[in-house]
């Protein structure tokens, strides 16, 4: 039995909790999600104990992997509607820094025309400082996409360091031309 999987979902209150048709959507003070389950997986809604729970029909290996992945999936909608999720970037770089205009962010980041990006429906942009990035928002894969759709354009280089990273992320840093040739004259 899936470890993960054989664990209810707790429901915190002001969550409701919608199941039709192999479709669960959650509906809370952040948002409203919605998944279309794997048909093969039942899932139920105790409201006396205001608990999902997520269970398969047998143990093949597909049901398997899909149980834990379904629980994961609904618990992460049931953290999203409530408190939400959030991904923080940093603009590193002598001249790079970041800007919001309106619901979109502009990034300068070395090349000719600043990089804007629109928020898509349910992700809000903060910039804090012109060096930092938030993205929030109720979905957790959205918001983790939209940071890697910013990261993709301009990734940090191994030289300098320069570029969009996450937050803490660890840059591996390489030697240059003038550390790498020592003896050569």
């Amino acid at each position: 039995m899936s470890r993960i999987g054989k664990q209810p979902v707790p429901v915190p209150a002001g969550v409701n909790v919608t199941l039709a048709d192999g479709q669960i959507t959650l509906k809370g003070p952040k948002g409203e999600l919605s998944l279309k389950y794997h048909p093969a997986m039942s899932v139920a809604f105790d409201s006396a104990e205001s608990k999902i729970r997520v269970t398969r029909p047998n143990d093949q290996r597909l049901n398997r992997s899909l149980h834990g992945l379904t629980r994961n999936l609904i618990n992460n909608m049931v953290k999203g509607v409530t408190e939400g999720f959030q991904k923080n970037l940093e603009v590193v770089g002598v001249g790079y820094q970041a800007s919001l205009k309106g619901k979109s962010v502009s990034v300068n980041v070395g090349w000719a025309n600043p990089l804007v990006v629109e928020a898509p429906e349910g992700i809000t942009f903060e910039v804090p400082d012109p060096t930092h990035i938030l993205i929030k928002g109720a979905d957790k894969q959205l918001v983790g996409q939209v940071a890697a759709d910013i990261r993709r354009r301009r990734p940090p280089e191994p030289y300098k360091g320069k570029g969009i990273r996450y937050q803490g992320e660890f840059v591996r840093r390489k030697a240059g031309k003038a550390f790498a040739g020592g003896a050569a004259q």
